[in-house]
């Protein structure tokens, strides 16, 4: 029997527009995405890696629009901002509408396309997110606000990342 604890919230649609603030680790939170020095996160070839990825997501998911986005040594922070395209003009008619792409469908493209691009480069150690991630759904703008400025100051912080608590105290790594 699977004891995980569930991630996401219950019932809730992670299709559904807004901003969602997510965090995603390194399996083993393993330091393999660059290092920071003197408050400022330099990015090794994996870490470019990743951030491409992340950038590169609006052209795969029409409705997901990014905001703040840090890599750390061993994890990523960012905004994911979900659009309603449910609406959107569809062109002659013959297009089919648009997909509205869920969280879990955007942040698993993520995670497969960095993985990949990765371990094209590095065959020695084979790079894996951990299985799951951490995701809060952004309720107004002032918490936006809030996250932003955390995401922005994740590498000034990088010494007390083993500590790391999100914007309401809960541990983001355990």
């Amino acid at each position: 029997m699977n004891n995980r604890k569930k991630q996401r919230l219950p019932e809730f649609d992670y299709s559904a527009p807004g901003a969602y603030f997510v965090t995603i680790c390194v399996q083993g939170m393993q330091c393999c995405l660059g290092n920071v020095t003197d408050g400022n996160m330099i990015l090794n070839d994996s870490g470019v890696i990743v951030q491409n990825s992340w950038l590169d997501l609006p052209n795969h998911y029409s409705n997901c629009n990014l905001d703040e986005f840090v890599v750390m040594p061993n994890h990523v922070h960012g905004i994911l901002n979900i659009a309603d395209i449910s609406s959107a003009n569809v062109g002659n008619g013959f297009k089919p509408f648009p997909t509205q792409h869920g969280l879990p469908e955007i942040i698993r493209g993520f995670k497969t396309f960095s993985s990949r691009r990765i371990n094209e480069i590095n065959t020695e150690l084979p790079f894996h997110w951990q299985k799951s991630y951490y995701d809060r759904v952004v309720r107004d703008e002032k918490e936006l606000q809030l996250i932003r400025e955390y995401i922005v100051n994740n590498p000034l912080r990088w010494e007390l990342d083993k500590n790391d608590k999100d914007i309401n105290g809960n541990k983001l790594f355990e």
